[in-house]
């Protein structure tokens, strides 16, 4: 009912407005200036139905960033996002950036599952994300503050990315931007009657659909809207069963006179992906690349059975009974949207003001095979309901099974606002905004009894639950968030900006414990009645960037930033609540918000003929939470969340752009980081030497090259990312091998269908697309430590990769109407 009541007055609001701005009945705001509210909306190029140019080759240097004076900025745009396989996450081509690290074990990076990002060393629940400005949260797979941003708008429709790195960006609405931040702008609606459909087909039977319909301008004032639909649909590229995602998008746009309007936009989506199986390097060094979850397989029920009594395993894999479990899914909705005005008040004063709102349903099961604890089900493994009284350590008191249903079930709830005032005056540009926000974060995990094979097949895990199910632990966070921050950019001449700013940043949590149901947890209670604030009143931000010879530009950036304290269900993340109370308790006293300070410097050099840059870096992150396992097993992932101290970060980031003749660019670029830990680590009594050696899961070395062609109509590229050694434990005894992945592609234009057929004169820029996704088949790790990592590991047995996805082939057809 609270989400039907926002999103309808928030529709209602943005009508009203409509009606009103349209009967002229509104006092234009003064600005000093002559304002027509019945004024014409500006026409853009893309409204205008002629031939459309040759495409462009947006390069990933210079001619692809654009440089503000508070930090480093990379905006990356729809001419690098459509080179990609539609619908790929545009954090993927983020990842052509140096420093950059993109993770995923789908080719198109929408496995919510698998999906991770690091910039400069700093993982994606690091990174502070928005969209239009409206707060993301931690894009993690359980997501307890936002959702995943290919949750919240379809790639088509994303204008660009703003990234900033360092831990700059003052402004940004985020608990956890200590390595950057990153903002989705959606585009707007064309100022013309339109739309575009979109069609694609790739390897395990893919296919991705889009369509959108704008409006165009739809009375005097402007007012125009759009609403898309995606659906994404591919088989997995190994084991059985799918991954579905649908998604409706709608943006609505009334500009009030010249220079201000007010902006609604509204995303729901539905997520229902089956996850791969988690890997170890071990396996994969031993056994190859195939195992997976027997969901979708002939008779893979009655063999995951089979294998939960231990029967049939087979002889060749390392802890064989966690190889191949039954099923491993995830499923989620969302409802999100926010009302935008962002109003000129005078020549030199702007205001900004964003409402939003966002709840998230989600289910995560796993069919663990653990129902009788450690030990093997002794029951003749073809199984009825009789043998239950077999089962002599029943953890979850269901039905004697030694499957059962592990079922998460958290749900998100969260409401704010954030407001901004600009005043330009003299040569300052002086900022200052407020962001308020309320989160109700509830994680509740269930088992549900799983029939015995005779008894029949397994449910549907994306239907209805079964009744009877028993609630294993539940935990309920209430978080209030409020962040102000001030900022003045100075321009003593016109070539050299310099920059002051500080965020201050007050969150507080308060967590209760739901349910403990202790024979599954092993513990008397978990962490409930507890709360953990952090409080930073001083976070400040100072740059400057000077350009001169019309070529040359310099800049440096330091900064600080805090990462208010994650959240999670019990004993899944490193958060320092998802703990036993004993835990807790024993730890609360050294507990400290993760900070860091960025210290940066660079330089970049543009002609026609050559871009080049150097950035380099310095970071000192303090009070680093990092989860830390004792087994190798998915069934016991974490024993314990500690601050594993400092951590010092050095890099250098170079890259050069030749652009030898008209249509050609070449890039590459090398990337260089020591990040290594402080101190030595201590850990269920056991201290390790873990001073000195390189952080986990971050390359030492990357290096990336791509090239780029368009010759009228036709555009072809071809990529390639070296990735460097990554340390698979804290210790660094085991090391995952570098690799090389390269993706090529090409498209067509052509432009108006017009010129071929009179009938087809409706429509225009029909695009035909060609892609190849790691043409090589190269085999590879690429997502790392989605369950932790060990103190040491030199073996590889820690279950905790993905695999990166084989060669695969896209085709795809788009056209403009």
């Amino acid at each position: 009912m609270t989400r039907s009541r926002f999103f309808c007055s928030l529709l209602v609001t943005t009508a009203f407005i409509s009606a009103f701005s349209e009967t002229g009945r509104a006092a234009p705001v003064s600005s000093g200036k002559t304002v027509h509210p019945t004024a014409k909306p500006v026409r853009t190029a893309a409204a205008t139905p002629s031939a459309p140019p040759a495409p462009k080759v947006e390069t990933l240097n210079a001619v692809g960033i654009r440089r503000r004076s508070h930090g480093t900025q990379i905006s990356m745009g729809q001419q690098v996002l459509r080179t990609m396989v539609p619908g790929t996450n545009p954090l993927k081509a983020l990842a052509q950036t140096p420093g950059v690290v993109f993770q995923s074990d789908d080719p198109q990076g929408v496995d919510t599952y698998s999906v991770n990002l690091y910039m400069h060393g700093f993982a994606q629940n690091e990174i502070g994300m928005t969209m239009d400005g409206i707060p993301l949260g931690e894009p993690v797979y359980r997501a307890y503050n936002g959702l995943n941003p290919v949750q919240a708008i379809s790639s088509e429709n994303v204008e660009r990315l703003d990234v900033t790195q360092s831990a700059g960006a003052e402004g940004a609405a985020s608990t956890n931007n200590l390595g950057g931040s990153i903002n989705y702008v959606s585009s707007d609606p064309k100022d013309r009657m339109g739309g575009q459909a979109a069609q694609t087909f790739g390897s395990n039977k893919m296919y991705h659909t889009f369509f959108r319909f704008d409006s165009g301008a739809l009375n005097k004032t402007g007012t125009k809207f759009y609403a898309s639909y995606m659906r994404n649909e591919t088989g997995k590229w190994k084991g059985g069963s799918d991954q579905f995602m649908q998604q409706v998008n709608a943006k609505i746009v009334q500009p009030i006179g010249q220079d201000s309007k007010i902006t609604a936009f509204f995303d729901w989506d539905n997520l229902q992906q089956t996850n791969y199986q988690d890997y170890s390097p071990y396996w994969m060094q031993h056994n190859g690349t195939g195992l997976d979850n027997f969901i979708g397989t002939p008779n893979g029920y009655q063999n995951a059975y089979n294998y939960a009594v231990g029967h049939g395993l087979p002889s060749n894999v390392y802890d064989a009974r966690d190889s191949s479990y039954y099923d491993s899914t995830s499923m989620s909705y969302d409802y999100f949207g926010g009302l935008t005005a962002d109003l000129a008040l005078t020549n030199h004063v702007r205001w900004k003001t964003t409402i939003y709102g966002h709840e998230e349903l989600t289910r995560g099961t796993y069919t663990n095979p653990y129902g009788c604890g450690s030990n093997y089900y002794i029951a003749d493994p073809t199984g009825t309901s009789a043998d239950a009284a077999y089962c002599s350590n029943n953890r979850v008191g269901l039905n004697g099974n030694p499957m059962f249903e592990q079922t998460k079930r958290p749900t998100d709830h969260r409401y704010g606002i954030l407001s901004s005032v600009t005043y330009n005056v003299a040569h300052h540009q002086i900022t200052g905004g407020v962001w308020y926000e309320n989160n109700k974060y509830v994680s509740d995990e269930y088992g549900y009894a799983v029939p015995f094979p005779k008894e029949g097949q397994m449910w549907d895990q994306y239907g209805n639950l079964p009744s009877g199910g028993r609630e294993l632990w539940g935990q309920t966070y209430n978080t209030n968030t409020f962040t102000a921050f001030v900022a003045d950019t100075y321009h003593p001449v016109h070539n050299l900006a310099l920059h002051f700013g500080f965020k201050s940043m007050l969150n507080t949590t308060r967590v209760g414990e739901d349910a403990n149901y202790e024979p599954f947890t092993g513990v008397s209670a978990i962490t409930g009645g507890e709360s953990l604030t952090t409080a930073e009143a001083f976070m400040p931000h100072i740059s400057a960037d000077w350009t001169f010879l019309h070529n040359h530009e310099l800049f440096f950036d330091i900064s600080k930033n805090a990462h208010a304290y994650s959240q999670s269900g019990y004993n899944l993340t490193a958060s320092p609540m998802a703990v036993s109370q004993a835990a807790f308790n024993d730890a609360k006293s050294s507990l400290r918000p993760e900070t860091a300070w960025t210290y940066a410097v660079g330089y970049r050099y543009h002609d026609r003929l050559v871009q080049g840059s150097i950035y380099a870096y310095r970071t000192n992150f303090s009070n680093r939470m990092q989860q830390i396992v004792t087994g190798g097993t998915v069934s016991s992932l974490l024993s314990e969340v500690r601050n594993v101290g400092g951590v010092t970060m050095n890099g250098v980031d170079a890259g050069v752009t030749l652009t030898p003749v008209r249509g050609l660019a070449i890039t590459n670029s090398i990337s260089y980081n020591h990040s290594t830990y402080d101190s030595d680590m201590t850990a269920s009594g056991i201290t390790y030497g873990t001073h000195g050696k390189q952080v986990v899961d971050y390359p030492r070395l990357m290096y990336k090259a791509r090239a780029a062609y368009n010759w009228r109509n036709a555009e072809f590229y071809v990529d390639a990312q070296y990735m460097g050694q990554r340390s698979y434990s804290y210790t660094g005894d085991y090391q995952l091998p570098s690799y090389w992945l390269t993706n090529v592609g090409a498209r067509y234009v052509l432009g108006e269908m017009g010129h071929y057929n009179k009938h087809l004169s409706f429509m225009h820029n029909v695009t035909f697309a060609f892609n190849i996704y790691n043409i090589t088949d190269t085999k590879y790790a690429s997502t790392v430590g989605q369950n932790g990592f060990l103190m040491s590991d030199p073996k590889g047995q820690n279950q905790s990769i993905l695999l990166g996805a084989p060669r695969q082939f896209f085709g795809s057809v788009k056209a403009d109407f």
